[in-house]
């Protein structure tokens, strides 16, 4: 295996793994808490687990030159990955809104959704829009949860909380413009710029959660 010949595709990997270590980074900081919300606690931390584990296979996805299986497997993982984060991204806005009870209730409705429709978007062609839309949805509703509870003031931490949802969806819409390219030293295509984006999101979110 050799590095790709492609700088964006380099620059994609390199955010990608600054990506997977800010998630590690996350589940270090939420572990070292205090076991006030140990539920809670080690939602989030698998929550960041499968972001550093998709953004670690990213970075050799688009770091590497790798045979046409070998990558079509590495995607197919990546993105069962991140569908089991956003789902369990979705049972911890729920935890924040009505508690730990209902939370608990949902979680095994959102993983099962969320694997329903990570199968439909691989399965059927074009329906990868399904996938987006699911991701699109949760973040729309998360939105209204944390920037409501912020002007609340409870839980503590909400508008760090929003803020992070507020990032995530810049970095889904930088994505979504494949034109998007910036150079700052390196050039960043629309990947690597949402790879940016979604650390300040990773951060505002163990801001939040650390006061919450």
């Amino acid at each position: 295996m050799r590095l790709t010949d492609s700088p964006t595709e380099r620059t994609t990997a390199a955010t990608d793994l600054l990506l997977s270590l800010s998630a590690a980074g996350g589940i270090v900081l939420l572990q070292s808490l205090a076991p006030s919300a140990p539920w809670k606690i080690n939602l989030w931390s698998w929550t960041f687990a499968l972001i550093a584990a998709a953004a670690a296979l990213g970075t050799v996805y688009h770091g590497l030159v790798l045979a046409e299986r070998t990558r079509i497997w590495l995607w197919r993982i990546l993105t069962a990955c991140l569908s089991m984060a956003i789902s369990l991204f979705g049972v911890g806005m729920i935890l924040d809104a009505v508690g730990t009870e209902a939370a608990a209730r949902m979680l095994p409705i959102l993983l099962l959704s969320g694997l329903l429709i990570y199968a439909v978007s691989r399965v059927f062609a074009g329906l990868f829009m399904v996938f987006i839309a699911y991701q699109a949805l949760l973040l729309v509703l998360a939105l209204g949860v944390y920037a409501w509870s912020a002007v609340r003031g409870a839980p503590a931490g909400a508008g760090w909380m929003a803020a992070g949802v507020g990032a995530s969806m810049i970095a889904a819409a930088a994505q979504m413009t494949r034109s998007l390219q910036v150079r700052l030293i390196w050039t960043f295509d629309h990947n690597g710029i949402f790879h940016l984006i979604q650390v300040s999101g990773v951060i505002f979110f163990c801001v939040g959660l650390s006061r919450g």
